[in-house]
């Protein structure tokens, strides 16, 4: 076990050392090579999406378990939370009026686990909720989402309002886990329970953005002329891989944790 950690840590530490130009592409090789082991591994993309909504749903579960064993919340933002109830609010009333699958079941189980997340949070264990640490202005990302979604939005033949509902809830997703990251900014340490729910969510946003290039790829393209003309199927793809890469950062420093053997997580400055 040891020489394999050697290696690990040989690899982080050159990747560490190198400029943000060589990360960066790094970042893109590596994505783009598991994007092609899923293509060879998964024959039904759809099962990328279902999976995404499984993993999300673990993260949900890991969470739940750290309020109930531990009766704290330090660490976690409640701002992310009620950003994700929103947008998954929003995104059950645009699958009822337009579409309904097994999508629209797994949203529902994760939006009620989020608002029980969101009342053990206000109320239960409100003493240790760090209010001070979670300060960002969602409405920096609320107001910026709807703006967009008025101007961008599908062109179905649905009604203009579910359209729209629909466009905000996929750009309001993309940014929800923007208050999360500021909280851990903000302490630099993350406990080993919030580690593993922000890690969860970067699976699941990479599982979800590997399920929309995948189809577009296997399509040729005739999926974002299926989503309609003008910005919008662009705007689809391009919220799915900013909020992949929002969480690229912690997820490597995440699992370089893991592998380190490091029970809680520390973030260096500049960091998320």
């Amino acid at each position: 076990m040891r020489p394999q950690r050697t290696s690990i840590h040989a690899v982080t530490t050159w990747v560490r050392r190198q400029p943000p130009k060589v990360k960066a592409f790094l970042a893109v090789v590596s994505g783009m090579a598991a994007l092609v082991v899923l293509r060879f591994i998964v024959h039904d993309h759809d099962n990328l999406f279902v999976a995404a909504e499984a993993v999300h749903s673990l993260g949900i579960s890991v969470l739940i378990y750290k309020l109930m064993k531990e009766k704290t919340c330090a660490g976690l933002s409640l701002k992310s939370q009620e950003l994700t109830a929103i947008f998954l609010a929003v995104r059950l009333y645009c699958s009822f009026v337009m579409e309904y699958d097994i999508h629209t079941i797994l949203d529902f189980a994760t939006f009620i686990t989020t608002l029980w997340v969101i009342y053990m949070i206000r109320f239960k264990l409100k003493a240790s909720y760090m209010v001070e640490k979670d300060n960002f202005a969602i409405y920096y990302v609320v107001v910026p989402c709807a703006v967009l979604a008025l101007l961008i939005h599908p062109s179905t033949s649905h009604h203009i309002l579910n359209r729209i509902f629909w466009a905000f809830c996929v750009y309001l997703e993309a940014v929800s886990v923007l208050p999360q990251l500021r909280v851990m900014q903000n302490t630099k340490i993350v406990e080993p329970f919030t580690a593993h729910y922000v890690f969860a969510l970067g699976v699941a946003r990479f599982l979800s953005c590997a399920h929309w290039v995948l189809q577009v790829l296997d399509s040729r393209g005739h999926l974002l002329v299926a989503l309609g003309y003008g910005l919008w199927p662009s705007m689809v793809l391009i919220s799915e891989i900013v909020q992949t890469f929002i969480l690229a950062d912690f997820c490597y420093y995440y699992v370089k944790s893991v592998f380190g053997g490091q029970l809680v997580l520390r973030l260096p400055s500049g960091v998320v």
